[in-house]
């Protein structure tokens, strides 16, 4: 359901993020990207949603092409990718309930975006996917009194609310304790699995990787040096990522 084929990215002071990555990945698949800090895994998420532009390379989802897509199509298409961000990316001062809603932003018009308001079955549906993720009593409080964890879920509850085919989790536990990390990728998984949502996720343990995904890409100095079975992702293989040349 995504293709990406020889994507690379050079940013304007010469620093090569990609270089020629290839691979596809299956509908409903729990995708692992791993790979330390530079690797190039936050740009190959951002190349995908063009919150980063490419420098050559294509991107699929599905039949339709995210790459090239001028602004009305690339709405279209961004309605179908959900953005979880590492540092959360929640507007401080508003609402859990009013962030949730802004997964809905792609489907109302500029100027009801702009007041925040939207249609009754949307705040229903918010409040729907709030609950679900354990905050239906924390909808009314700013988003900046909440816990790490919990600001979060506010995150993946407003990316459930575009009803998106695929998730993009760029290292969505890396400012997180231990529990709150293991509660965080359970969710995810659950989502996976329960909705069908296929999610690739940055991460930059092995042990999570191994625990989570049904794929793992490993990136190193932007390329691709392993796709496959996280089983098979030895302890030797590993450190070689990891290694500073």
């Amino acid at each position: 359901m995504l293709r990406i084929e020889g994507l690379s990215k050079t940013y304007p002071n010469g620093t090569q993020a990609l270089k020629e990555i290839s691979f596809k990945v299956r509908a409903g698949e729990f995708v692992v990207i791993l790979g330390k800090s530079g690797s190039g895994k936050s740009t190959l998420l951002r190349c995908i949603n063009r919150l980063v532009e490419p420098t050559h390379g294509r991107i699929f989802l599905g039949d339709r092409e995210i790459t090239g897509a001028g602004p009305g199509k690339l709405r279209a298409l961004r309605r179908k990718i959900g953005m979880i961000f590492q540092q959360y990316n929640l507007v401080p001062r508003s609402s859990v309930l009013t962030n949730a809603l802004t997964g809905r932003l792609g489907y109302v018009s500029s100027w009801r975006g702009w007041i925040n308001y939207f249609p009754r079955d949307f705040v229903l549906k918010a409040e729907e996917k709030l609950k679900a993720l354990g905050l239906d009593e924390k909808s009314g409080q700013r988003a900046d009194t909440l816990s790490g964890g919990q600001q979060q879920r506010v995150g993946i509850a407003r990316a459930l609310m575009q009803q998106p085919e695929i998730i993009l989790a760029d290292e969505p536990v890396s400012s997180l304790d231990p529990a709150t990390t293991i509660s965080i990728l359970d969710t995810l998984r659950e989502i996976n699995e329960k909705e069908g949502v296929t999610v690739l996720c940055n991460l930059h343990l092995p042990e999570l990787a191994r625990k989570y995904g049904d794929r793992v890409l490993a990136l190193k100095n932007g390329q691709m040096v392993y796709d496959g079975d996280p089983e098979f992702l030895d302890q030797t293989l590993a450190e070689k990522i990891y290694a500073t040349n």
